[in-house]
């Protein structure tokens, strides 16, 4: 079996920046893991000449893959910056550019290869199910007609190997990693590169490296939809996708209470800057019916993402109740839409499926 040591030994092989040392005694190897057949690392350089050390990454990924029995090696490069320097764009690989806003002076984004619409599902904070939505929402534009994939951007917490029960490890074909795929749908995330139980202790720069790397370096397709499961917040992360890929539209997911709402406006308010469309807000955790008696009980409130909507001249997608049989599937690797698409639960998520196709319509009509 491969070993840190043997790994560090290859990669020992791999000169430096300026063809000095080598990237062991330089200490620029961070974040190494082995996990059965595949190795993934960080490289750590400077920002200013990320894409001057291609060429290095490439290699240390080759003499990695050199080792029997590793059959796929992901490398990242980092971009760290000098304290005050300006950020380093997200690097892509060439690709047709998708024409700029008419009412903007954002720059044109290059699309995902393979895919047709990219839609992201995101939160203002965490805690509020926008996994769980968002692995449901894939299937249900998947029970609609549409070939769907879905993309796990939470570099930090990825949750979708477990919520759609995948252990496979990707397949790298010519440095390209092959999507896995799950409950019909292609998937990726970080999860299935590293130990579920590994932090990911990287700064910024890293996260945002390896998003793009999932995005461009991955053979997604052909797709009609990409679903973007976004980190929480309004960080780094989310607009690295925002500024690089063009979205078709966002998924709001927020519960009822003040304190989550006050949350979704402020990322909404980041896609509007970004120009990005919001199609929507989905209310989770709507109600709580007692499954003893049917009693309902209205745990963090109710109605309170329409009222918001509604507010901001937003559509409201629809709700989705707290239940204990959209948790035990979520948990057990069986999402409700798979496991029981003809239940009152699959049957809420197929009708926000049907509001995100027609909001997708209406973007397209307008844009």
């Amino acid at each position: 079996m491969v070993t840190e040591a043997d790994v560090k030994a290859k990669l020992s092989l791999v000169a430096g920046p300026d063809r000095t040392g080598d990237l062991i005694s330089l200490g620029l190897v961070e974040g190494l893991s082995l996990r059965g057949d595949r190795v993934t690392f960080v490289i750590r350089v400077p920002a200013e000449r990320a894409r001057e050390l291609e060429p290095m990454r490439r290699a240390a990924e080759q003499v990695v893959g050199e080792l029997p029995g590793i059959a796929g090696v992901t490398a990242v490069l980092t971009a760290e910056r000098a304290p005050g320097a300006a950020p380093e764009p997200p690097r892509l690989k060439p690709a047709a550019a998708r024409k700029a806003p008419p009412h903007g002076g954002l720059k044109p984004k290059a699309p995902i290869e393979g895919v047709g619409r990219v839609i992201a599902v995101a939160s203002g904070k965490g805690g509020v199910g926008k996994s769980t939505t968002a692995v449901n929402l894939a299937l249900a534009l998947q029970a609609e007609g549409h070939r769907v994939g879905i993309l796990d951007a939470d570099i930090y917490g990825p949750s979708l190997p477990r919520m759609l029960g995948a252990a496979d490890r990707p397949e790298t074909v010519e440095k390209r990693m092959k999507p896995v795929e799950a409950q019909g749908l292609q998937v990726m995330s970080m999860g299935f590169l590293v130990d579920e139980a590994a932090p990911m202790v990287w700064r910024g720069p890293m996260v945002m490296s390896a998003l793009t790397q999932m995005m461009r370096e991955v053979d997604w397709g052909p797709l009609d939809i990409l679903v973007v499961d976004m980190p929480p917040g309004t960080g780094d992360a989310q607009l690295t996708l925002c500024q690089s890929v063009p979205l078709a539209g966002a998924v709001i997911v927020s519960t009822p209470q003040d304190i989550a709402l006050i949350d979704a406006r402020k990322g909404l308010n980041m896609f509007r800057k970004v120009e990005v469309p919001v199609l929507g807000i989905v209310e989770n955790m709507s109600y709580f019916l007692c499954p003893s008696c049917g009693d309902r009980s209205d745990i963090f409130g109710h109605g309170g993402a329409r009222e918001e909507a509604e507010k901001l001249g937003i559509p409201f997608l629809g709700e989705v109740p707290l239940h204990m049989e959209i948790r035990r599937n979520s948990d057990q690797g069986t999402p409700v839409v798979a496991s029981a698409p003809e239940g009152p639960h699959a049957g809420a998520y197929r009708a926000i499926a049907r509001e995100v196709l027609a909001g997708l319509e209406t973007v397209a009509v307008t844009a």
